[in-house]
């Protein structure tokens, strides 16, 4: 079982001529929502892989509950751990213009209201693999991290977005997983030592005695464990839009692992399975289906 202990957004997109300054008013040329907050995107990730899969989080008891979680129902991924809150469901409002160039103001409103009390809805045990963010409370991240070892379960922590706070605790994930901007900064609040990024991840990994996977967009993925250094490449594509790539690679890692992968294949259909969801529009739209997935690495 993948157990998801995560975020769960609206995302409300508007598209414009060009990004407004301070105080002004542009017209808007559409506007769209869609499903979104990295818990819910690694959620359904996992589930498109084939693996079974229970989400804790929470939503508002509002209007916007309902279409945050439709796509999750829609893939089957078990909500019983979902809990309402009198806040208001995530939402992440996102100006875009022409150019492509985008602000974005993330209001996490019932996300902050996942607390280390709600593991008790995960149904822990030894063998589940368990999938991490930062975009819920940081001390509900290092509770269920502490939980997950305690029962014998796999942890596979997404240090996005960047908190320098959650450096003390990257090392109590079995996986750690970050971009390579992440990974950096990361390493600067570690005083990791090293030349180049490679030599820090493997002084990180010897350190830890855990693994770190950073991932490198088009130039495919790298992985440091205590014993060994893996690169794997990323599929050849023409992205489209790249929102949601990270998050499909780690619930396709996720699964992989949950289904007994090795660490270089599970890093493989991972990294294919992000290349293929940079092409087409939106985060949880995009998420390839494991058919898609296999396909595309039996003629790569």
């Amino acid at each position: 079982m993948i157990i998801v202990v995560g975020s769960i957004n609206l995302d409300l997109i508007a598209n414009v001529d060009r990004l407004p300054e301070p105080g002004e008013t542009v017209r808007g040329s559409s506007f769209t929502t869609a499903p979104g907050g990295k818990g819910a995107n690694q959620a359904l990730a996992a589930a498109r892989a084939g693996a079974p899969v229970r989400l804790v989080g929470a939503v508002g008891k509002d209007s916007f509950a309902a279409e945050a979680l439709a796509l999750l129902r829609a893939g089957n991924v078990d909500l019983s751990g979902v809990g309402e809150s009198f806040a208001s469901t995530g939402t992440a409002l996102i100006l875009v213009g022409a150019d492509g160039e985008n602000v974005i103001a993330v209001v996490p409103g019932a996300n902050d209201s996942v607390v280390p009390g709600d593991l008790a809805k995960a149904f822990l045990k030894r063998g589940d693999v368990v999938l991490l963010q930062h975009e819920i409370p940081l001390q509900t991240v290092e509770a269920t991290l502490d939980a997950a070892r305690a029962v014998g379960a796999v942890s596979v922590l997404n240090t996005a977005p960047f908190r320098v706070e959650a450096a003390g605790f990257l090392g109590k994930a079995d996986y750690a997983v970050a971009n390579e901007t992440e990974f950096d900064l990361y390493g600067e609040a570690l005083s990791l030592s090293g030349r180049d990024r490679p030599a820090r991840m493997l002084d990180f990994a010897a350190r830890t005695g855990r693994t770190v996977v950073v991932t490198l967009g088009g130039d495919g993925v790298l992985a440091a464990t205590p014993e060994q250094f893996l690169t794997v490449p990323a599929l050849r594509i023409i992205p489209v839009d790249t929102v949601g790539a990270g998050d499909t690679f780690c619930g396709y890692f996720g699964a992989g692992l949950s289904s007994g992968l090795p660490l270089e294949q599970a890093l493989a259909r991972a990294a294919a399975a992000g290349s293929l969801a940079c092409l087409k529009p939106g985060a949880q739209p995009a998420i390839p289906l494991a058919k898609d997935v296999d396909a595309a690495l039996a003629v790569r």
